[in-house]
């Protein structure tokens, strides 16, 4: 099960606060991310290890690319779009939280272009966070609740299974998924652990169905069947990596973008590059990000 000859290696040591949501541009070549805390919008090109970042107003939990050009962004105050150089554009949906103690964490498109972010609850002492959806026009609907930190949104190669993870609970869902209307239903468990840091963060579907989870204070990314089954667990130079993108020309570079808030001075000692964007060849290969319609 284990994977230990297979390493990440750092790509660009930018030691982001909370590197998150890399997202990989076919048409760009190149991967954006998210420093939540900077906050800053992020395009890393692998051809020249260049990092380029657009700061932003407020605390940035995902983004999405739109059919357009530019973005859609999820900050702190509620969903903006955004020009391709990262200017904020025009306020689409109020934040359906209070952002004193709430704001937007992992989201990404669904294969019809809707947009999923889901908040996080950052007192962590209720479960009074939830999922989103925005539409093409942008109207902004709860689909569920009772979550404290929403993460680890993917879908399955059809589009006909969504997976969700409640960091917290250590599991990952499994959703029936009606591609038509957007919406989940038949809530089924698909992952459990038990560890104190197997904590499921970001999360990536490949092209054979399977799921790719970063275990946030667990070092590692694991690859699961869609049967649930732990097929190989990968070690990452970092505690904290926080989600999976593929990328490259061929989509068989595994990113892993990563943290080093609240890490203590030893463990940073022994793991310099944390807050890193990590990569690592892999042999089955993921599939192209939908762009948001709207």
């Amino acid at each position: 099960m284990n994977a230990s000859a297979t390493l990440f290696r750092c790509v660009l040591d930018v030691k982001a606060s909370l590197g998150e949501c890399p997202l990989w541009s076919v048409a760009e070549q190149a991967l954006y991310w998210v420093d939540i805390n900077a906050p800053s919008l992020n395009r890393f090109d692998p051809a020249t290890g260049r990092n380029t970042a657009m700061p932003m107003p407020e605390s940035i939990g995902c983004f999405a690319f739109r059919r357009g050009g530019g973005f859609v962004v999820a900050l702190r105050d509620g969903m903006w779009l955004a020009r391709p150089d990262g200017t904020l554009e025009t306020k689409i949906a109020a934040a359906p939280y209070d952002p004193a103690h709430h704001r937007y964490n992992d989201g990404r498109c669904d294969p019809r272009g809707r947009f999923f972010a889901g908040s996080m609850n950052e007192a962590r002492d209720a479960a009074s966070a939830a999922l989103m959806r925005l539409d093409a026009d942008f109207t902004l609907t709860r689909v569920f609740g009772d979550l404290t930190i929403s993460n680890g949104l993917a879908f399955s190669p059809d589009g006909r299974t969504m997976y969700h993870a409640d960091t917290p609970t250590r599991s990952v869902n499994a959703y029936d998924f009606d591609v038509v209307t957007g919406t989940p239903s038949n809530r089924r468990p698909f992952a459990q652990w038990s560890g104190e840091t197997d904590r499921p963060d970001g999360g990536a579907v490949d092209s054979e169905g399977c799921y790719w989870s970063a275990f946030y204070r667990g070092a590692k990314v694991v690859r699961i069947s869609p049967a649930g089954r732990t097929l190989a667990e990968y070690p990452v130079p970092a505690m904290c990596p926080t989600m999976c993108a593929f990328g490259g020309p061929d989509l068989t570079t595994l990113y892993v973008t990563t943290a080093r808030q609240m890490r203590e001075p030893d463990e940073l000692a022994r793991l310099p590059q944390s807050g890193g964007l990590f990569a690592m060849a892999v042999t089955v290969p993921g599939l192209p990000e939908p762009l948001f319609a709207g």
